[in-house]
């Protein structure tokens, strides 16, 4: 690979935290030449997280979410314009619109869009939104603000308790509806998922878990109601389609990178992979985007979504095309919070591949607890509700891959009362 300092001209395709914070990194390590940010949407890079929280309840517009930046004058913003596709050979991004830009480097923060419902025309019937962007916010809190007689959210992950949880703050009826057997299940199973369903039945919220959305229906045009497919119908007049995301990876399609719907893949270092696992060392990738092997997970490929692991990585993938961190693998610990009403749930580490889960701090029953995950008698998750103040000591139990159960100084209860079960993950 490489070690001189880059020279030339450097596009950033995706005009997000990653790629804001990507962009920087590449300036403060010392890269003071030509500098494109492409965005297909027409705003600066803007702070996603508020969207599905602070936006829709009102107390924050979505127009001031944009996030603050150290770029000053020399650059150059392409906004509103999507890529299109990449010509690796002659170093070249399509654009939408038509045009072309030369990369000598370039780094790939194409991010990702909602998934839509399953169903086009019922996704495209007035009253049904989905969230990931700021135009989306603002028209869900429009909705919402006019009072709607019942909402119905579709996805019991993050986002949808989130926004379950906002419409109950609005004093709106609401239903959560989720094949999975309590809200979150799939992501950090029952053990946890469980007890955070019971908060949010007790602020009111309907859920339907075990339950799967069939169809949209409409009357006069407009979405009226939600069918089950064991037949039940839930009346409502707002539909939040929150399915997960789809990753912007199509437009890398034919350029011989190793992509798919999961993500493109990624070296150790953050450097792009063609089909034969080669690295390209004049193009690297980050945030929800980008999947790469973890040391922690034993080089496992992931693909992330999360706030601060989009902000980490970028700045070592910037660092890594300026011409430094050439030697050095990307292995930051994940970690992901969610705000759900006034229940904070924080996260460390990765909980998929669990195979058993301890409660060592706290009571599930009291709504207060953390829970440490598992595998093969090692720590590699944490999640805490309403308990933050203890997930850094078992932050540090995950980077060494301790053994579990945990004994760590910061445990409150008896190693041998420990709660050791499965997760039920769905």
């Amino acid at each position: 690979m490489p070690t001189t300092p880059l020279q030339g001209h450097a596009v950033v395709v995706g005009a997000g935290l990653a790629g804001l914070r990507g962009a920087e990194a590449m300036r403060a390590a010392g890269f003071d030449g030509p500098l494109t940010i492409l965005g297909d949407e027409p705003y600066r890079p803007y702070d996603r997280p508020p969207l599905s929280k602070h936006v829709l309840t009102g107390h924050l517009p979505a127009d001031v979410t944009q996030l603050p930046s150290s770029l000053g004058d020399g650059v150059a913003w392409r906004l509103g314009v999507a890529a299109t596709g990449l010509d690796r050979d002659r170093r070249i991004v399509r654009l939408a619109d038509g045009g072309t830009l030369s990369y000598d480097a370039l780094l790939i923060a194409s991010g990702t869009r909602a998934r839509p419902w399953v169903h086009d025309d019922e996704g495209r019937l007035p009253g049904v939104f989905s969230i990931r962007g700021r135009d989306d916010a603002a028209a869900l809190r429009t909705a919402l603000a006019a009072g709607p007689r019942h909402v119905a959210v579709i996805g019991a992950g993050f986002i949808g308790c989130e926004v379950a949880a906002v419409c109950r703050d609005l004093g709106l009826p609401v239903s959560l509806i989720d094949p999975s057997p309590s809200p979150l299940s799939r992501v950090i199973g029952r053990t946890v998922g469980d007890p955070i369903g019971e908060v949010h039945r007790s602020r009111g919220v309907d859920l339907r878990m075990n339950c799967e959305a069939d169809r949209l229906e409409a009357s006069d045009g407009r979405f009226s109601g939600v069918l089950l497919k064991d037949g039940t119908r839930i009346a409502a007049d707002i539909a939040v389609v929150a399915l997960g995301a789809v990753r912007n990876t199509e437009w890398l399609e034919g350029s011989g990178l190793s992509a798919d719907a999961g993500g493109v893949d990624c070296d150790e270092h953050g450097f792009v992979i063609d089909g034969r696992g080669r690295p390209d060392p004049f193009i690297a990738a980050a945030g929800d985007v980008a999947r790469f092997p973890h040391p922690l997970y034993g080089g496992r490929r992931v693909a992330l979504e999360h706030w601060g692991h989009a902000v980490a990585q970028a700045e070592h993938v910037g660092r890594l095309l300026a011409g430094e961190d050439r030697g050095l693998p990307y292995a930051a610990v994940p970690n992901f919070w969610s705000t759900q009403g006034d229940m904070v749930v924080k996260s460390v580490g990765l909980t998929e591949g669990a195979d058993a889960v301890a409660i060592v701090h706290g009571d599930p029953k009291e709504r207060r607890f953390v829970a440490v995950y598992g595998r093969a008698g090692r720590c590699i998750a944490a999640v805490a509700v309403d308990s933050a103040r203890w997930l850094p000591a078992y932050s540090r139990l995950i980077e060494t891959a301790a053994p579990f159960p945990p004994d760590a100084p910061a445990l409150d209860r008896p190693r041998k009362s420990l709660d050791i079960r499965d997760p039920g993950f769905a």
